[in-house]
């Protein structure tokens, strides 16, 4: 089967990669492993649709099977990361909101074709699982 040409320039992602010194690698590649964590995505989805900030327990009501342990870890470096902010409101009880900010939004533009990309070939991993399954 012959192999699709790439449409990456990998000598210019190596560059670009080279050039940020260790420090700044260690940094991009623990952002990328992040972004590939369980929660991460839905979470950080579910606060941009919303569209407006939201309540811990909305959240988690939405990010379905998500523990309240792993929520609060999953907002905290969200929140870290630029990614989310968070507001604390000096009322009875206590109120805090989340909200995605517009890093995280550009994140989220970047992501979305790959979403899109694992709908339109479930299928094929599909086929491929149990193909691999299968010997």
């Amino acid at each position: 089967m012959a192999r699709k040409k790439s449409k990456i320039d990998w000598a210019e992602a190596n560059e670009a990669c080279e050039a940020l010194g260790p420090e700044m690698d260690s940094l991009v590649r623990e952002t990328v492993t992040r972004m590939a964590e369980k929660w991460t995505l839905w979470t950080l989805a579910v606060l941009a649709e919303n569209g407006e900030p939201m309540r811990f327990s909305r959240v988690m009501e939405q990010v379905e099977g998500v523990s309240q342990k792993s929520l609060t870890k999953t907002l905290r470096q969200l929140e870290r990361d630029g990614l989310v902010t968070r507001a604390v409101f000096a009322e009875v009880p206590p109120r805090v909101e989340y909200a995605v900010t517009e890093l995280g939004l550009e994140m989220l533009e970047q992501v979305h074709p790959l979403w899109l990309w694992a709908v339109e070939n479930l299928e094929r991993f599909r086929v491929a699982q149990a193909k691999f399954d299968g010997r």
